[in-house]
């Protein structure tokens, strides 16, 4: 009997395994962008009504089994519409594309210089929109790209909007920022100041890091690399978000967006709004910022559409302005979110000089897309920027009063503070008041750079057969009006300036200008070229830019009407750079660039002592540089390798000394290095991701510089001993780690570790001026590691979309110095410091319609 129903089981057993093998069927296909052809890892691929699913590999490809007699699927991917796909039992549907839900969005990605990895040979990472919201939490928006190779950010003073990025050791003037493809690097000074830019953390649909030489064709002062901003074009499918969030120290956000979708008669509309206010980590750190977005397109006929966009971020934040000793931290009750430069003011919380900034800077594009011809394109962006705003000073015959002394972190004798060690305000104001004859001591002043910029940007692209060519126009103006203006007498009743070259001592008062008003202009044209070929196994490019750039100066103080405009300065800076990519099978491939760039001098160069006299010195400088590296493409892993090579010859630096003015030329710097990123995907559950990157970077060569005092008259030359002394104010070993699992169905965790390590202070060149004594490193800042976590839970509310998620940054509150200024001991003692945030947290409910 029981072995008559052990046959019987076992007949059973086989029975339905038969059944159950019969009862599967096998779906397989590569899921591709259909734009640009880029395979689309991570992408969904499920049975609608039912939890079998899976998600496409490094490479695209996915293979699914599902029920036979399942009569279609849907495969979807953020930022593409959804794709529903008839069955017909087992079968290989081959490529899936899937087209973008945004208008125009292609166009865009052209005139950009959006790369697809692995075809184009440059060192690149692409941070995705999901990932922003996801990872940013509280921290600022260049941070989002700590964990990229070769990548070193920091809030600076902690201030909203404050950030700074620095790629491969080059800083924010170095390295090529693009938003739609439009350069937006201050055209005087090469600076990107992000609070600026507040607002792109809401509108940003992808950012890619170019590293190296970028793919950018345009004459960029691209030496560290390039990093691509696009924007939210408008929304393919009609619908909104509405988003609010709470954070540490009292921060709140709300956002509002809506989208009409691409309409019968080929208009689209996407509009955003959003506000951002509160309390950063640091003392004395408030602020209130909004962000706007408007994004209209219209689909013409089938060769032409247009795109108007425009955006801007209106801020006012509270900020420090100065750094401290270590020990002037751990002895103010305050420690590390110690800030020296605010008080209170009419019962508000009130920032000093270098304490407070403000700034609107509106940015517009009109884009006109004409495909000419299957294979010929023409794409012409007008755009325009109008900014205005400024930061907070102190000024006056007394200005220490309300002062920090920036070379030693701290106070002056004559510094006056409440009992509670904020700056007293309204002391000062009462010692003004007794100053009937001489006016206010001590003032509150806003230095105001407003600016006009416009341009165009014109590209046309030719496909023959395998080969692409691209030729252009840029063009730009600026104008940057320069001036302090009053913005509070504090109790004073008028302000005498007494600038040397005034007539007379006019009583000022608030919103008159005062010690410089400047205007600077910038006149750039330029044309670029690129040739590329592409074949299934192989791919190189050759490009080459030649530009005019023109500066002029208008000093309204220093010289009498009809002598305060300068000649126009002109500079011919050109560019040339080429790559070429190997795919040896669909799993490995090879690339190597190099390129050589000559650079115009920066503004303030060009023109000594904040006067029309032009710097007989100055000079083109030189970037020379060349890349090669390896990568490697499977079904769930993925890894590439790069090592660089970068030399910056005849950097010019132009330092303000208390009054004199030195003249450095002849700066040679030296980078290196290997960087290494991976991701693995063993299950559709967990994403691991790894990078490391080690760096060398240094000054080759001692220099000599002038020291001109006030009226530009040569004082002395000096050598400054900097051979073999490091790059200052960025980690040249970084590693980061970042694991994502699913716990539970729609819940993913995320844990981030972040290393930073080999990080020097900065240095001014002309405190080393004695010879042995001063030929050594700057002060190396400890190894610091950090840990930061997160959570994103998607639901229904009825049929809508809905999501929360959470962040802290700095899980374990650890306690690191995040940038220092070398002492003249060159040692942790006399350095001065700005602490990295301890532990923040933000949380916020995402609902789409």
């Amino acid at each position: 009997m029981k072995n008559a129903m052990r046959s019987i089981l076992t007949m059973a057993a086989v029975l339905m395994l038969s059944v159950a093998a019969i009862a599967q069927t096998t779906v397989k296909g590569v899921v591709v962008d259909g734009g640009s052809g880029e395979s689309l890892p991570g992408a969904s691929i499920v049975v609608p009504g039912t939890t079998s699913g899976t998600v496409s590999g490094f490479d695209g490809s996915f293979a699914l089994q599902v029920p036979q007699g399942t009569s279609k699927i849907v495969v979807s991917f953020v930022g593409f519409l959804d794709k529903e796909i008839a069955l017909s039992g087992a079968q290989d549907l081959g490529t899936i594309k899937l087209e973008s839900d945004a208008v125009g969005l292609n166009e865009v990605s052209v005139m950009a210089s959006i790369v697809t990895d692995r075809q184009t040979p440059v060192s690149v990472s692409t941070i995705s929109t999901e990932l922003i919201e996801n990872k940013l939490g509280t921290q600022e928006f260049p941070e989002i790209l700590k964990s990229t190779p070769s990548i070193y950010t920091s809030k600076e003073g902690g201030g909203f909007g404050d950030a700074s990025v620095y790629v491969r050791g080059f800083d924010s003037n170095n390295v090529g920022v693009l938003i739609n493809g439009i350069p937006v690097n201050d055209m005087e000074s090469g600076k990107v100041y992000w609070s600026n830019w507040a607002g792109l953390s809401d509108v940003t649909r992808t950012m890619q890091v170019q590293r190296g030489l970028g793919a950018s064709k345009l004459g960029l002062s691209s030496v560290g690399g390039t990093i691509n901003v696009l924007l939210k074009s408008s929304d393919a499918k009609k619908g909104g978000v509405v988003k609010t969030s709470v954070a540490n120290d009292g921060r709140k956000k709300q956002l509002f967006s809506v989208s009409t979708g691409l309409m019968d008669n080929g208009w689209a509309v996407t509009l955003l709004g959003s506000h951002t206010y509160g309390s950063m980590w640091a003392k004395g750190t408030e602020f209130d910022a909004w962000a706007y977005y408007a994004n209209i397109s219209k689909k013409i006929n089938e060769k032409h559409s247009l795109a108007f966009m425009i955006t801007g971020a209106p801020q006012w934040h509270n900020q420090r302005g100065n750094k401290h000793t270590i020990q002037q931290y751990r002895d103010h009750k305050d420690e590390f979110k110690y800030n020296s430069d605010y008080g209170i003011r009419d019962g508000k919380e009130y920032g000093g000089a270098y304490g407070y900034n403000y700034y609107h800077k509106p940015q517009a594009q009109l884009n006109h897309y004409w495909n000419i011809d299957d294979k010929t394109n023409l794409t012409t962006s007008l755009y325009a920027s109008i900014g205005s705003g400024g930061g907070r000073r102190v000024d006056g015959a007394q200005k220490k009063w309300l002062g920090v002394d920036r070379y030693t972190g701290a106070d002056y004798d004559e510094t006056m503070r409440t009992g509670d060690g904020l700056l007293d305000f309204d002391g000062v104001a009462a010692r003004n008041a007794t100053y009937v004859a001489e006016g206010s001591q001590a003032i509150i002043g806003n230095s105001v750079n407003n600016h006009t910029w416009v341009g165009l940007l014109s590209t046309f692209t030719k496909d023959i057969e395998n080969i692409k060519l691209t030729a252009g126009f840029d063009g730009r103006y600026y104008k940057g009006e320069h001036y302090k203006e009053i913005d509070d007498l504090l109790g004073g009743a008028f302000f005498l300036d007494g600038h040397k070259n005034r007539d007379d001592y006019t009583k000022l008062k608030k919103g008159d200008k005062y010690s410089y008003y400047n205007d600077g202009e910038v006149l750039y044209t330029g044309v670029f070229g690129q040739g590329e070929y592409v074949a299934d196994d192989y791919s190189a490019f050759v490009s080459a830019a030649i530009s005019r750039k023109a500066y002029k100066r208008v000093d309204y103080f220093n010289y009498l009407p009809g002598e305060q405009e300068s000649d126009w300065e002109d500079f011919f800076p050109w560019n040339v750079k080429a790559g070429f990519n190997y795919k040896i099978n669909s799993v490995h491939n090879v690339f190597v660039n190099g390129g050589y760039v000559q650079r115009s001098p920066y503004f303030r160069n060009v023109f000594l002592n904040y006067t029309n006299e032009v710097n007989e010195n100055v000079k083109y400088e030189k970037i020379i540089t060349a890349e090669l590296g390896y990568g490697y493409t499977s079904t769930n892993f993925d890894a590439k390798v790069t090592a660089y090579w970068t030399n910056w010859i005849d950097k010019g630096l132009v330092m303000s000394l208390q009054g004199q003015t030195a003249n450095i030329t002849g700066l040679n710097q030296l980078h290196k290095g290997i960087e290494i990123e991976a991701t693995y995907k063993p299950s559709k559950k967990l994403t691991v991701k790894g990078m490391l990157s080690v760096g060398d970077w240094v000054y080759e060569d001692d220099v000599n510089f002038s020291l001109y005092d006030d009226n530009n008259v040569l004082i002395d030359e000096f050598n400054a001993y900097i051979k073999d002394v490091h790059v200052g104010n960025s980690a040249q070993l970084t590693g980061a780690l970042e694991i994502n699992y699913e716990v539970l169905p729609k819940l993913r965790v995320g844990i981030d570790y972040l290393y930073n390590g080999r990080h020097f202070a900065d240095f001014d060149p002309t405190n080393r001026t004695n010879g042995a004594e001063d030929r050594v490193d700057s002060w190396e800042m400890p190894d610091v590691s950090l840990v930061d976590m997160n959570f994103v839970y998607k639901f229904k509310i009825g049929n809508l979309d809905a999501s929360v998620n959470g962040k802290v940054n700095n899980l374990f509150n650890v306690e690191y110095v995040s940038k220092a200024d070398d002492g003249n001991q060159h040692n942790a003692a006399s350095a001065l410091v700005w602490y990295g945030y301890g532990t923040t947290w933000s949380t916020g409910l995402k609902v789409k319609f």
